[in-house]
């Protein structure tokens, strides 16, 4: 059986000379990527889905494209750039997302660079369908996003709640100016406020409809032993402490203080739900399903924490 070709079995001479067009070059990413023993995840799923954003970048475009401008044929110095972008793929276990510095959440275009996660929380569908049946959009004034990151839920809910005003909040001042970043590319300035907080400190006399979150959830052990892709991450948006849920304890404890009275908290919780269920199994979580998947996804009314925390 051949062993499978990887980027140092080509000479990056050769590459040049003898591909030509963005098919061309897709598919050798792909071969390089494929047989590279990366990890995907990071907003897709396999090498074919890393591929044609890589390349795109390394020509100055993103998709959609027309069919015939996969037909077209590089430069030299567009050949390179793809070469050296697959290199630092590959070589440095970087995302592609923080190589091209473009995320996608909700269908919406992200900035993001290693400030902030990756935007990839299931969380999208729930706002794409408006929360519903929990929430009638209708009735939403006030949102917040906890734990922001690059501000894409409570940016994405800026648009599934076009009446609403969405406070956007995070400890990280670097994690902010990305957000503000995103604000701004998406004009919304006008109903989306960033704001230093850490989780609920700096809201005091604040109340809203809708609370999400997407918070640091991942325990100590398992951050250390993910795969170097994680480590471009910010480890304060990942871990939370010994169990996972160092940040949802306090979000659960205090999330009651600032919800209306119909309103509902939705917290995104991973590979933490079984330590969460175990330590609260009186408390009537609900765990949506998802149809592009995912989950791990929980939601929980005003009345219900009032009852329990």
């Amino acid at each position: 059986m051949n062993k499978p070709l990887t980027l140092n079995d080509y000479n990056r001479a050769d590459v040049i000379a003898s591909l030509l067009s963005v098919n061309d070059f897709v598919r050798w990413v792909t071969t390089c990527l494929n047989s590279a023993n990366l990890v995907y995840g990071h907003g897709y799923t396999n090498a074919v889905d890393e591929a044609l954003p890589l390349v795109l970048h390394g020509i100055n475009m993103d998709m959609p494209v027309p069919p015939e401008t996969l037909q077209s044929h590089l430069s030299t110095i567009e050949k390179k750039r793809i070469i050296e972008l697959t290199e630092r793929r590959i070589d440095g276990r970087i995302p592609v997302a923080y190589l091209t510095q473009k995320a996608q959440f909700s269908g919406l275009d992200f900035y993001v660079d290693e400030r902030v996660l990756v935007p990839r929380s299931p969380i999208a569908e729930l706002i794409e369908q408006g929360f519903e049946p929990w929430l009638e959009a209708t009735k939403i004034e006030r949102v917040l996003d906890l734990c922001t990151g690059s501000g894409c839920i409570g940016i994405a809910c800026a648009y599934g709640f076009p009446e609403a005003q969405v406070d956007i909040v995070d400890l990280s001042p670097d994690a902010l100016d990305v957000a503000r970043i995103n604000i701004s590319k998406h004009g919304l300035e006008g109903c989306v406020e960033a704001i230093k907080s850490d989780l609920f400190s700096a809201l005091d006399g604040r109340s809203y409809d809708l609370i999400v979150s997407n918070p640091p959830y991942v325990p100590q052990a398992s951050y250390d032993a993910l795969p170097p892709e994680f480590e471009h991450e910010p480890e304060m948006g990942l871990v939370s402490g010994v169990d996972g849920l160092e940040h949802v304890k306090r979000i659960l404890n205090e999330a009651a203080n600032y919800l209306g009275e119909q309103g509902w908290l939705c917290a995104e919780v991973g590979e933490a739900r079984d330590a969460l269920e175990n330590k609260w199994p009186e408390v009537p979580f609900i765990w949506p399903e998802f149809e592009r998947g995912g989950g791990d996804i929980f939601l929980l009314d005003a009345q219900a924490l009032r009852r329990h925390f």
